[in-house]
């Protein structure tokens, strides 16, 4: 006889596995169609390595088209707006945290009404803001606009952090002569790892993966990014499926490394054993 619990946890590993099949059938398929040779997308095997399969379509990328300058584009814009995103955000995050001042929660309201709106809402206004700045077709106007996007999240994010870490802290380190900035550079900041993690990751995949914004912004196409880059694998006759398989595949690398190697720091609890010491 099987009992209530061994039966609990049976039905949770089944649908954790079906839901881990369901989230990686795409993913394989991807893989699939870019081993395939030429342009073929269906096939009616099932293997994930098709017996032909081949490799052209990752070196094409790279010998034929200018897939290598999409990555670096894609990463210096990646980068930037995951550092300025990751400052400011820590820094605005600690103001309205600890510090009382006039327009406080209208400014925390209003951080909060900017997330109903789509990014796609405000291009327009944030067009026109970046042609009056001749920030046309640069990469400063991207990151401006990745950055303004991705803080509202990421400033709520870092403020609710900061909130559950005891102000006694500060208070220690000001006794033992911190002023206010070494206390937060010292004690609060390295604390607060797991949101900046969380703050840097989302403000990386806000660049990374975004094709609108880039495609309004950057028209030169020796500037463009990585989402610009696949969009050109698309004609109106035809679709250059196993370009499109590998350069995906390829995209995706750099997210999941950055998960893997960041998600240590994704540990809660790290006030509660700072205060228990």
């Amino acid at each position: 006889m099987f009992s209530k619990r061994n039966i609990r946890i049976a039905l949770s590993y089944t649908v954790l596995i079906v839901f881990s099949v369901i989230a990686l059938y795409p993913v394989l398929q991807v893989l699939t169609i870019s081993l395939r040779p030429s342009d073929r997308l269906l096939s009616t095997a099932l293997e994930i390595i098709p017996d032909n399969a081949t490799l052209s379509s990752y070196a094409s990328l790279f010998r034929d088209r200018p897939f290598f300058t999409w990555m670096i584009n894609s990463l210096l814009v990646s980068l930037a707006v995951t550092v300025t995103g990751t400052v400011l955000a820590s820094m605005t995050g600690y103001a309205f945290s600890r510090f009382n001042f006039t327009g406080k929660k209208i400014g925390l309201l209003t951080l909060l009404t900017t997330q109903m709106f789509p990014a796609t809402m405000l291009l327009l206004p944030l067009y026109i803001m970046l042609i009056s700045l001749g920030l046309i077709n640069t990469f400063i106007g991207v990151i401006i606009i990745y950055t303004a996007t991705a803080l509202p999240f990421t400033i709520w994010t870092m403020k609710g952090y900061y909130d559950t870490i005891p102000y006694s802290l500060e208070e220690a380190a000001r006794i033992d002569g911190c002023n206010q900035f070494q206390a937060f550079y010292m004690i609060i900041l390295p604390l607060a790892a797991p949101a900046l993690v969380i703050t840097a990751l989302f403000s990386f995949m806000t660049a990374w993966s975004e094709y609108l914004v880039a495609a309004q912004i950057l028209q030169d196409s020796d500037l463009w990014t990585l989402p610009l880059g696949l969009k050109s694998f698309e004609a109106n006759m035809t679709t250059e499926w196993g370009l499109y398989g590998a350069s995906s595949i390829i995209v995706a690398v750099p997210v999941v490394v950055l998960f893997l190697a960041l998600s240590k720091y994704l540990v809660s609890g790290l006030t509660l054993g700072s205060v228990k010491g």
